[in-house]
Formats: C-alpha cells, structure tokens, sequence
C-alpha cells in the first residue's frame, strides 16, 4: 500500500502512561502528527479520538495499533471494524504484538486470510470465557443457595469500564488508585472487587 501510515494509541484511563505504545509507532515509523492517543475505556468504538481517525483514513492507508485490545474490548465490535477497515475502505490494519494481525498488501494471501481466521478466533475464545464465567457465577450461586447461604441486598454495580481496569490492574498497567480513582471509589473497595473479579476469571490471588 502506498497511503499514509496512522497509528492509534490508548489507555483506560487519564492518570495511565502510553509511552510504550507511543515508543512501539516510532520505532514502526508512525508520523507523530499520525499518532492518535486516547485516554478512554475501550467497551466500544464510540470515542472522539478514535472517530476522527476513522474520517482522517483513505483507501492505502494503514492503521496500526500495538496490541488488539487497544483497539477495543468487545471482539465482536472489533471483526466488525477490521471487515469495514480491511474489506470495504481497503485500509490496512497492523497489530505490533501480533505479527499474524497484518493485513498489507505486501503479503500474500495467505497472509491476509490467516489474519481473519485468528481474529474470528480471538472473538471466539473471548466469548467462551465469558460464557464460562457467567456459568460458573450461577452454579456457584446455585450451590451456595443449597448450602443455605442467604444473599444479602443487592451489591452496587461496578461502573462501565471496571472489568477493563480490573484487568489492567492485574497485570500491573494501572495502580488500584489510579483505578479507583477513575471510577469514583475508594483504593480498598476497587482491589476487593478487582480480586473477586480475578477469582471469577480463574486467575486466582495476586
């Protein structure tokens, strides 16, 4: 492709540092007038930042994104972005930490049908998992219901972007003050809840 190259950056939240992915689109050879960097939640594709980029692309260009989940969260949002990107506006979409992810023309077709099939995937496993914590989560109150467990009121619910930074936190890009922070309550109650949230996923404690 002879377009321009853009590059897309984002973190959950304002007090998170994206020197990383800027220092991956430099050492790419992403324009710095290019790069596009987003401090939001990535639950969907409703982002300023993200939408005006959208408008900036042309046929021949190439978007590229350190990894897949800076793009979004929600896979099947995701394959229906790429099938807009790639098959319709015929832009090129570069993914850093997964080199299979790379759909310019340079490569040959096998190329480019690989980086489908590990994309639909991705969503697949990502579906999976969540249907296997949501089966878990309902025999688990199932067999706490036959122990004679009594459910207290009701928790408050976690606001939106509270799974993505209970992952974030888990891996060490976001401090749980940071994420407490964001989301307007306090440091103890955002690790309580994060860690429940880790269990629930199978990850065990920290």
């Amino acid at each position: 492709m002879s377009g321009k190259t853009y590059g897309y950056v984002r973190v959950s939240t304002r007090t998170q540092k994206e020197d990383r992915q800027l220092a991956a689109m430099r050492e790419f050879g992403v324009p710095e007038e290019h790069i596009v960097v987003e401090k939001l939640s990535g639950k969907d594709f409703d982002r300023p930042g993200y939408l005006r980029l959208l408008r900036r692309l042309r046929s021949g260009d190439v978007l590229v994104v350190k990894s897949i989940d800076r793009l979004g969260r929600n896979y099947e949002e995701i394959l229906e972005q790429w099938a807009n990107l790639t098959k319709e506006r015929r832009i090129a979409i570069v993914v850093l930490d997964m080199p299979l992810l790379d759909t310019r023309t340079d490569r040959d077709l096998t190329g480019v049908l690989v980086a489908d099939i590990v994309l639909q995937l991705l969503s697949y496993v990502a579906q999976t998992e969540r249907d296997y914590i949501r089966q878990r989560q309902t025999e688990g109150i199932a067999a706490a219901k036959e122990r004679g467990v009594r459910f207290g009121r009701r928790r408050i619910p976690m606001p939106e972007p509270f799974a993505e930074l209970a992952e974030e936190w888990w891996y060490g890009r976001v401090t749980a003050v940071q994420a407490g922070r964001e989301l307007g309550i306090s440091r103890t109650t955002f690790k309580h809840r994060a860690e429940e949230w880790a269990m629930d996923k199978g990850l065990g404690k920290q």
